[in-house]
């Protein structure tokens, strides 16, 4: 803790340096590696290349529409929705960063794709005959996945930091996710079909802790932009409501064509479902500054964030036999927790361990992501034949290969094992990057011009000046609790 308090003032004094890193310079220089890149690496596979037809023939595949696209790309498009509407609009909240919110979202979205297409590329897709990586479909709703734990860290940060940082902060998330993605699913073989684990767990932690790193002890310059308005707030539940409605394909994308596709789509319905009766009983029930129980006004932030806490924590076990009625616990436990978690925990968080989240994901993020991953173990180790049928256990948890004399108890360790490298990659990775971000290179704004579009973008000229608004909803609000 001390050297890290010491490396915060190093860096702190040495804020006036006039080396900045240009925006478009970046911007140009990373397309130009891409491009590169993608003419010696990248490449069509076999169901996206003019010689599909020839494959068809060979595998005696019947039609064109036995093609993978024809089954992934509906849910490809659902997914590719949230990661730029659900996740840009759902930081719109703050009142004077709309457009940081949903123009830096597209920004590292469209960043980091690329980048995830060649890291998990070469994880996964790698063709050893020819050194080439074979895309199509699937490759692309991966690539959604891995920026999406890097959208989750962005959220804690959201409003303090630069577009440069952003950008550094996805280079390295799209890094460590694919590394700690090929240990989870790969080596430590565990399941983990809507990322409980290896996205919302890892992202969560990862973007934690980059805040804890770049504390700012004089935020409070800023805090007459922390807060909502009304007509934010309308624009943050769009971005819920498009969250909420896709979030059953999200979970249930890259799962095996079939049953088990079909299942992950049912328990994340309904523990969607169960989370927003819950998040608006508890919403209306708790008295915030005093721990009593009231009926009070429902909070808006916890319905534009709590109620998706259920499609976070059933991710895991979304493919598994979980049940409905199991599926509706999930969904009603984090409703519980992530509310409370708002009410309680964001504002102690901020005022005891020095973390600064600006949307609050540990709430609806890296709690329920942690929650996913003990759900998702428990489930599978209590997985037995006569629920699943042996073909049904060796389909579900791909006992094969090196892997065909797996049983279920022994794969409940696995899938906790995996839990645990998600949150050690999270918080070991966000704690190096934050000591990078922490350099006087990357031109942040200074404490009291936080949370502003201003900083970074060419405002309408009727929005230059900020009106006085009510605070009435803010993220960061109850700081004394």
């Amino acid at each position: 803790m001390g050297c890290v308090q010491s490396f915060r003032e190093i860096c702190d004094r040495q804020k006036n340096t006039n080396v900045r890193l240009s925006l478009p310079a970046v911007c140009f220089v990373w397309q130009t590696a891409m491009i590169i890149l993608f003419g010696v690496f990248i490449r069509y596979n076999e169901e996206s290349d003019t010689h599909w037809v020839e494959h068809r023939k060979a595998n005696n595949i019947s039609s064109d529409i036995e093609n993978d696209f024809y089954f992934r790309y509906p849910s490809f498009q659902d997914v590719h929705v949230m990661i730029f509407v659900g996740f840009g609009f759902l930081m719109t909240f703050l009142k004077r960063y709309s457009f940081g919110a949903v123009g830096f979202n597209f920004l590292i979205a469209a960043f980091g794709l690329q980048w995830a297409l060649l890291m998990q590329g070469w994880f996964h897709s790698l063709d050893y005959t020819d050194g080439k990586i074979k895309i199509g479909v699937e490759n692309l709703i991966n690539a959604d996945f891995c920026v999406a734990g890097c959208l989750i860290a962005y959220g804690a940060v959201l409003g303090k930091v630069s577009p440069v940082q952003l950008m550094v902060m996805t280079l390295f998330g799209v890094t460590l996710f694919a590394v700690e993605e090929y240990i989870i699913l790969n080596l430590i073989h565990a399941r983990d079909a809507g990322g409980s684990m290896v996205i919302h767990t890892f992202g969560g932690y990862y973007g934690l802790s980059i805040s804890w790193m770049l504390y700012r002890p004089n935020l409070d310059q800023s805090s007459r932009l922390q807060g909502s308005c009304y007509h934010s707030d309308v624009f943050a539940m769009i971005g819920t409501l498009f969250l909420w409605m896709f979030w059953p394909s999200f979970n249930s994308a890259i799962t095996d064509h079939g049953d088990g596709q079909h299942r992950a789509a049912i328990n994340t319905y309904l523990a969607l479902a169960s989370t927003v009766l819950t998040t608006v009983a508890i919403s209306s029930l708790f008295q915030n500054q005093t721990f009593q129980i009231k009926d009070l006004g429902v909070d808006g932030v916890h319905i534009q964030n709590s109620t998706l806490a259920g499609g976070v924590a059933v991710g895991t076990a979304a493919e598994f036999m979980l049940m409905p009625y199991g599926s509706l616990i999930v969904g009603f436990c984090c409703g519980i927790i992530s509310t409370l978690g708002y009410i309680y925990l964001t504002p102690f968080m901020e005022k005891h361990l020095k973390i600064q989240d600006t949307c609050g994901i540990h709430n609806l993020h890296a709690m329920p992501g942690v929650i996913g991953g003990i759900v998702g173990a428990i489930t599978a180790a209590a997985a037995t034949e006569s629920v699943y049928g042996r073909e049904g256990l060796v389909n579900t948890f791909d006992f094969e290969g090196a892997f065909k004399d797996m049983v279920p108890t022994r794969q409940g360790g696995h899938q906790a094992a995996g839990l645990c490298v998600a949150i050690c990659f999270g918080i070991g990775g966000g704690i190096l990057v934050g000591c990078i971000l922490r350099l006087p290179i990357w031109g942040d704004a200074a404490d009291d011009n936080c949370f502003d579009d201003e900083s970074y973008w060419e405002l309408p000229e009727d929005e230059e000046s900020v009106p006085p608004i009510l605070q009435y909803n803010n993220h960061m609000r109850n700081k004394d609790v």
